[in-house]
């Protein structure tokens, strides 16, 4: 599948987040190059190069080159990059070249939505899915303690529907949905400077090409998270922890 690369304005500041010998650089670009194309060729998803951070001395620093960045290491560095689904190996090898050191960034709201929660919630969640059988799809954790629940799109713009018909529309719960428009940080690539993302539940054939309906997901996530809160409390001023 052929494709072009847009051409690049404004990417002058783009550079190696760290400094690697010629050898290590190369593997980690190869490294690289090969993931953008099993996301892209395996999993059909598309690609989009997105800026690195760095932190030190309680600074950071966005390889965009923007002084006033507000999004640092958390965005893309131009659309016109993107690397769409079914690009091959040589491909995104070409496409990445362009862009040494760059982040990989899923677009949400085409091949999936995300729901995203609490990780210490989502990880509970998690096994309570799994025990029950509902069918899941990839989910990835953040180095900031979120979880990411890839569902089928249109789950985000769905979700406040959802919740009001599954009674938790009133309840204060840590989950949101990304959909259209939005972006994710694709294991292993770092987010802002944090570290990496990683897969709690990596991406299969069947899983990637078809997540599953936010709905199947939504109920046991809901309580999860709501529980969560309830116990915070709690544990935190000395009470009995709810079981």
């Amino acid at each position: 599948m052929g494709f072009t690369i847009g051409a690049i304005s404004g990417l002058s500041g783009i550079r190696e987040i760290r400094e690697l010998r010629p050898g290590a650089r190369r593997r980690e670009r190869a490294q690289v190059c090969t993931t953008v194309a099993e996301y892209t060729s395996l999993w059909g998803w598309d690609v989009v190069p997105g800026a690195r951070a760095t932190r030190s001395g309680g600074r950071v620093a966005c390889s965009c080159g923007a002084s006033a960045c507000p999004s640092p290491g958390g965005h893309p560095l131009d659309a016109s990059l993107e690397v769409p689904a079914g690009a091959t190996l040589d491909e995104a090898s070409r496409a990445w070249a362009e862009v040494p050191g760059a982040a990989m960034l899923l677009p949400t709201g085409r091949a999936f939505d995300v729901i995203e929660v609490g990780e210490a919630a989502g990880q509970c969640a998690l096994v309570r899915l799994e025990r029950m059988g509902v069918p899941l799809g990839p989910v990835a954790a953040t180095p900031h303690g979120r979880a990411w629940f890839l569902v089928a799109p249109g789950a985000a713009a769905e979700l406040p529907e959802l919740l009001y018909r599954m009674g938790w529309d009133d309840a204060d719960l840590d989950l949101r949905g990304r959909g259209e428009g939005e972006h994710i940080t694709a294991p292993p690539s770092d987010l802002a400077g944090l570290g990496p993302v990683r897969w709690l539940r990596a991406p299969t054939l069947e899983a990637a090409g078809r997540p599953p309906q936010a709905r199947l997901l939504l109920g046991t996530l809901a309580y999860v998270c709501h529980r969560s809160a309830v116990v915070r409390p709690r544990a935190a001023g000395g009470g009995a922890a709810v079981r």
